[in-house]
């Protein structure tokens, strides 16, 4: 299965970003191909219009979208809206930062997920 992974990672500590990593090598070690932002996409963009597009190839072949949900990632928020709009699969995985107590990206991703 081809899995696409949400988190944040511009604003990310060094220690988060590695324990999603690691979550990715599980996924990996279990046979899964898996997109992860920090590692997948040049980071070093300046305008992050190639992110997007790095992003968006991957979402596109992707079964299922998994999510670190942080709704303080900008990033993180597009990514959602490709997913959404492409029709894959969502997971929420974690909230380790949330929307807020009425509506939110969250309950609409354990809606759908």
């Amino acid at each position: 299965m081809n899995i696409y992974i949400i988190c944040a990672v511009r604003n990310a500590t060094a220690g988060r970003v590695s324990e999603i990593r690691g979550y990715a090598e599980q996924l990996r070690s279990l046979g899964h191909n898996v997109h992860f932002p920090p590692d997948d996409a040049p980071q070093d963009d300046p305008t992050g219009e190639s992110i997007c597009r790095v992003h968006l190839a991957a979402m596109r072949v992707s079964d299922e979208v998994h999510v670190f949900w942080d709704v303080k990632s900008s990033g993180s928020h597009f990514d959602l809206g490709m997913a959404y709009a492409l029709g894959t699969k969502i997971v929420p995985v974690e909230c380790e930062n949330p929307d807020g107590a009425e509506k939110s990206y969250w309950k609409v991703m354990c809606a759908l997920g």
